[in-house]
Order: structure tokens, then C-alpha cells, then sequence
């Protein structure tokens, strides 16, 4: 699978996020404003994996639909990592 210089950006932002959260507990910022990050990171990452996984659904099901194979497997361990990244 290619992966879209939009898609590592999007990591690289999320990885922005942590730094500023670790630099946010050195600094013993409020709680509050630490999850508030935490937040942002974990959404960041559960959007990336999103786009991931439907990307690459995306393809093999359009690559298996065209040479007649049966997609369900593929549809099921597809939901399987988007329900275990959680």
C-alpha cells in the first residue's frame, strides 16, 4: 500500500501532539489541559488508522472483485483491525 504524503502529515501533527503533551507534564500543566491533548493525539490516530484501513479495504476489494474472488474474509479482518486498534 502508498501512503499519501496527507495521511503522514497527519501522523506527523499527531506526533507534534505528544511532544507538547510530554512538554505540558514537565511543566505540571492542569490535568484538564493535558487530556484535552491527549485527546487530540488518540483522535489524530484513530483518524490515520481510519483512513488506513479503509484505504486498503478499498483496494483489495476492487482488486478481488475483478478477478471474481469472494470479499467477505477480506471485509471481516478489515472491521477485525479497525475493532482491535480501539
Amino acid at each position: 500500500m502508498e501512503y499519501d504524503d496527507k495521511l503522514k502529515q497527519r501522523l506527523k501533527r499527531a506526533e507534534g501532539q505528544i511532544r507538547g503533551v510530554l512538554k505540558m507534564m514537565e511543566e505540571e500543566e492542569e490535568c484538564r489541559d493535558v487530556l484535552t491533548q491527549l485527546s487530540a493525539a488518540r483522535s489524530a490516530l484513530d483518524k490515520a488508522t481510519a483512513v488506513i484501513v479503509a484505504t486498503n479495504l478499498e483496494e483489495c476489494v476492487r482488486r478481488q472483485t475483478e478477478e471474481g474472488e469472494d470479499t467477505s474474509e477480506t471485509i471481516e479482518e478489515a472491521v477485525n483491525m479497525l475493532v482491535k486498534s480501539r
